[in-house]
């Protein structure tokens, strides 16, 4: 499958390639994304893309420093699914210890779910819990808390 991906990028390569001379320009790399991806992107911004993979600084990218940044892209976007993926898994425990319609974990809410849990607390205690992890300093763990907290 890798093969014929590479295949596949290297036949776009190719039909990038207007002039025939080995290399895709910005502009040329833009009308790739707007014919597949539909997006009309920025004359800088399709300059900064190849600037980030141009290796040889010549302004303009040969099929491998192409085939880089397509990668770079593939990566960029499947560590974007597997966060997303990540978040959705959090918000179940996250929900079991919020209990009271806040958005946040309350000292009373994780005492409570530590009780249903048999692992009784007292409210010092759990403030003092909290109060380890709480980076906004406000007493509570926002779902950004406890994803720090989790990972």
């Amino acid at each position: 499958m890798v093969a014929t991906k590479t295949g596949e990028l290297r036949a776009l390569f190719l039909s990038l390639d207007r002039h025939a001379d080995g290399r895709i320009s910005a502009a040329e790399l833009r009308g790739c994304m707007r014919a597949t991806l539909g997006e009309d992107v920025l004359a800088e911004e399709a300059e900064a893309l190849v600037a980030s993979a141009d290796a040889d600084g010549d302004g303009l990218l040969c099929e491998a420093e192409f085939l880089e940044l397509v990668q770079q892209a593939a990566w960029a976007s499947a560590d974007e699914e597997n966060d997303e993926l990540r978040i959705r898994a959090l918000r179940g425990p996250f929900g079991m210890y919020e209990m009271e319609g806040q958005g946040c974990i309350t000292p009373a809410s994780l005492g409570r779910m530590l009780g249903r849990l048999g692992a009784e607390r007292g409210a010092g205690e759990c403030r003092a819990m909290i109060c380890r992890l709480d980076l906004g300093g406000d007493g509570v763990l926002s779902f950004d808390e406890f994803k720090i907290m989790m990972s």
